[in-house]
């Protein structure tokens, strides 16, 4: 048995710090959050405690320290990947963020579900990092613009990949794609809808499969229990994603009044990563490249604010590393200055995020629930930026930061 003490915690259906905070955890979970401390007592003294916090879009398997992003993925081998990524994963959880969706891998594996391992070393506790909930590779058409080769911009013929590895094309090739991803392992399916900021070919709105195509891959992945994320700018692509079951928007910089309205009907997600707006570095990218980030985020910016009043359910996703790993509260901070209130944007983080990966043992704390907790200095509902630096962070009951 363990307590901890603090000035507070956050109840964030409540909306509301409780004063003080004893939480008594056993095992990994939490078993009360109030009466007398139990066994060894941590005294977190002035801090305030709330959920661990989840990011849904991250990539922990690209980026880092060291890494040539134009050369990587014709230089990183699986092996060297995978040891990238346990920093990664460390630096994520360190930052406060003890879940993520891993939302697909688009670099050459051989077919090998590197997310899917690095969720089973966490999971065994042969290293640190977030609770994730893996995709596996990202399904995509022949250069759309989760196609690494088009990405990069590579010669024809230069790290071709397999249909396992996400490249498919047409109804068979698709429902191969996410059977394969299912079989080794994915949790969800990623799915990219439209082109992006990124794409060297092709307006960033443009919808690059077909409805047929769309709705294939949600039946595959419906039909087994899993969710279908889909990268989609442009407003018309949202309105074809949803209509043809997506459950979650990632991005959706260039949704309109129409697009935002058949989300709150549907119910969909929106994972906005809208600190892409205001924090990807896009110094080093072609001019072409760079002028349409510059048209687009300004966009982006509006979409978020207009989702936001709209009543769109929003859930917190930065697309680390287009955000360097451990930055992610930078994203909660953008989403308050886009028009949320500081505890909306928590609930983004916990409650709705919890919602989205549809599980009921997180986002909270409360009797009977995962003991993922982090502390922070201050009062977050007065100011979201003391989630940018944590000072205490427990997943399972371990402590890892203290």
């Amino acid at each position: 048995m363990l307590t901890l003490k603090a000035a507070g915690y956050l109840d964030v259906d409540a909306g509301e710090i409780i004063r003080p905070a004893i939480l008594r955890i056993d095992g990994d979970r939490i078993v009360g959050v109030d009466g007398a401390p139990e066994g060894e007592v941590v005294d977190l003294g002035d801090q305030i405690l709330l959920p661990g916090l989840m990011d849904m879009e991250v990539n922990l398997l690209m980026g880092g320290r060291g890494e040539t992003a134009t050369l990587s993925p014709i230089q990183d081998d699986p092996p060297l990947r995978m040891l990238r990524a346990v920093g990664n994963a460390r630096r994520t959880l360190r930052a406060g963020f003890t879940t993520v969706r891993n939302l697909g891998l688009f670099v050459k594996t051989g077919g090998y579900l590197l997310d899917v391992a690095l969720m089973k070393a966490i999971d065994a506790g042969w290293i640190d990092g977030p609770r994730i909930v893996p995709a596996g590779h990202a399904i995509t058409p022949t250069g759309g613009h989760l196609d690494p080769t088009m990405f990069a911009a590579f010669a024809p013929h230069i790290m071709e990949l397999t249909v396992e590895e996400g490249i498919a094309n047409g109804i068979d090739e698709v429902r191969k794609a996410v059977r394969y991803q299912i079989k080794h392992g994915a949790q969800l399916i990623k799915v990219c809808c439209s082109g992006g900021v990124m794409s060297h070919t092709g307006l960033p709105g443009a919808q690059h499969y077909s409805d047929e195509e769309l709705r294939a891959i949600v039946d595959e992945a419906h039909r087994r229990g899993l969710r279908v994320a889909a990268h989609t700018h442009g407003a018309e692509a949202v309105k074809h994603a949803v209509e043809a079951g997506i459950d979650c928007i990632e991005h959706g910089f260039l949704i309109d009044d129409e697009a935002i309205e058949l989300m709150v009907k549907q119910g969909t997600f929106l994972v906005a990563t809208t600190f892409l707006a205001d924090g990807m570095d896009v110094s080093k990218a072609a001019p072409d490249l760079r002028a349409k980030a510059a048209e687009m985020f300004p966009q982006a910016r509006r979409s978020i604010h207009e989702a936001i009043e709209a009543g769109v359910k929003i859930a917190v996703g930065t697309d680390a590393p287009a955000i360097p790993h451990g930055r992610n509260a930078s994203e909660l901070v953008a989403l308050v200055s886009r028009g949320m209130t500081p505890l909306a944007a928590i609930q983004a983080a916990t409650v709705t995020a919890a919602e989205l990966i549809n599980v009921t043992d997180r986002g909270r704390l409360a009797e009977g629930l995962l003991a993922d907790i982090i502390a922070v200095a201050d009062n977050p509902l007065e100011d979201i930026t003391v989630t940018q630096k944590v000072s205490f962070v427990m997943k399972g009951g371990k402590r890892f930061v203290y």
